[in-house]
């Protein structure tokens, strides 16, 4: 691999920085509205009241509550499915441009809703904010995986984990009571994802096209050139064009696929089934529990401030992240889920452990702490970046928009699952909630053993054509080069 493939530059950096805005918002959407809860629900006690002379009931409280949560999935849902009806009509980074208009919609909705004395602004806000998330969970890992340089490809995905984690931190520090938690500043808090998308619709327009949109969609192969010698800071773009015209032919080959074909087709059903496996393992992994759980796990373990021990986990949570960022090439993908998946099982036995002896032996409550730090630095060494990157790399340009579709739509909706579900899961089981995601682990991790290729260092055509072998060997599941994708980093 020459030095030039592996040449981090200065457009490079700037288009993936520019491109990550929108999940840093997905991030800061996700965590923003656990923080103010008890002030939001005031808010809707005092709106129903004025309404209706009467204090809301604590059954609509709660369901209005679950429902403010909940939808934004909801939203994600439908936006994550319409990805492909974007990318190639409007190209991927006009996509990420338009999808702004859902962004400053959503702040305003938010924003005001207290001034206009309506929780319903706030939910269909969430709404809003959702699809616009579920857009970016599709656009940006693609436009990402499509600029970068095959060597850098891992490494350049990981920042659409990054983007969401600092995100996410973002929203439980902001959320603090002293800052924006409280009774007068929580609009702001809700609405102040306007601010990234002022700064992200300032900064695309000096951002390149996907040169492969450019070259395989529009058929623009002087742009893609120009644009290439831009991202890749030298003029010898001839392997990486090659690369484009080979995947171009092969998909002249394919005709356009529809999300039916993706499972109706032989030779798309296994990159499919691992795409939506690796999205499920990331959401049924148990992470979303604990975020929503730490608080009161902390509460129990006697930590007089948890909101601060669940920034914490926030901290661990970036730091993790960046630590993949960094031996995702090294080590490979397949090896990072596996590691990560084992240590999260591990981790959540111990969390279980502990938290079902603590009333007889008080000591243990600091051993769930740790595990839930430990927990959370194993999900982002595997699970949490790397399903959203891999879907772009296990297809070739026909099938990716509809497989960014499906993975998407997996996602969040295992997300809403969790999200609506948890809560009454956790009610009937205590502190024994956690086994389930360890049995659901161990099921992710056997799957990722036996099913995921490798993908490090590997050209889009290369990795299709594993898949290609596959389906043309039909009696046997692995043909030999589908072993020498699974076996690549073995020696590790």
């Amino acid at each position: 691999m020459d030095s030039n493939r592996k040449q981090m530059t200065l457009p490079l950096m700037m288009s993936v920085g520019t491109a990550v805005i929108g999940s840093l918002q997905f991030g800061y959407n996700t965590g923003v509205i656990n923080a103010p809860q008890v002030i939001i629900e005031d808010f809707y006690n005092e709106t129903w009241y004025a309404r209706y002379s009467e204090h809301i009931p604590p059954n609509s409280l709660t369901t209005l509550w679950a429902i403010s949560v909940a939808i934004f999935s909801v939203g994600g849902i439908f936006g994550s499915f319409s990805v492909g009806l974007f990318v190639n009509r409007l190209g991927r980074r006009n996509s990420m441009l338009v999808a702004n208009i859902l962004a400053f919609v959503a702040a305003a909705l938010m924003g005001f809703s207290k001034l206009a004395a309506s929780w319903e602004m706030l939910i269909f806000g969430r709404f809003v904010v959702g699809l616009y998330s579920g857009l970016s969970t599709g656009f940006v890992p693609m436009y990402v995986g499509e600029i970068a340089p095959t060597a850098l490809r891992g490494a350049l995905g990981t920042l659409h984990q990054l983007g969401i984690v600092i995100g996410i931190l973002m929203a439980q520090v902001f959320g603090i009571e002293s800052i924006m938690g409280n009774a007068t500043m929580w609009p702001f808090l809700l609405g102040f994802t306007f601010i990234p998308a002022l700064i992200q619709c300032a900064l695309l327009p000096f951002c390149p096209e996907s040169p492969r949109f450019l070259l395989i969609i529009q058929n623009e192969e002087n742009k893609a050139k120009t644009v290439l010698k831009k991202l890749r800071g030298t003029e010898d773009v001839g392997d990486d064009i090659q690369e484009m015209k080979e995947e171009s032919r092969q998909m002249m080959r394919e005709k356009k696929v529809t999300i039916m074909e993706l499972f109706r087709s032989p030779l798309y059903r296994q990159p499919i089934l691992v795409a939506v496996m690796l999205q499920m393992s990331q959401q049924f992994s148990g992470i979303n529990a604990v975020f929503y759980y730490s608080t009161s796990i902390f509460k129990k373990a006697g930590v007089s401030q948890p909101v601060y021990a669940t920034i914490g986990a926030g901290v661990v949570n970036t730091v993790f992240t960046v630590v993949s960022l960094f031996v995702v090439e090294r080590a490979g993908r397949r090896s990072l889920h596996l590691i990560g998946l084992m240590g999260m099982a591990v981790s959540a036995v111990c969390m279980t452990i502990a938290m079902a002896l603590t009333e007889q032996v008080p000591a243990l409550s600091y051993v769930s702490i740790v595990a839930i730090f430990v927990f959370v630095a194993f999900f982002e060494i595997g699970p949490g970046p790397i399903p959203w990157f891999i879907v772009a790399e296990l297809f070739s340009q026909g099938p990716r928009p509809a497989a960014f579709a499906v993975a998407g739509f997996s996602n969040w909706t295992a997300n809403f699952i969790v999200g609506m579900g948890f809560q009454y899961v956790e009610q009937l089981t205590g502190p024994y909630v956690f086994i389930i995601f360890t049995v659901l682990l161990l099921i992710f991790f056997i799957f990722t053993y036996f099913k995921v290729p490798e993908t490090k260092g590997r050209t889009f055509d290369e990795i299709s054509a594993g898949f290609r072998q596959n389906a043309g060997s039909g009696a046997e599941k692995y043909g030999p080069h589908e072993h020498n994708i699974l076996g690549a980093d073995s020696q590790l």
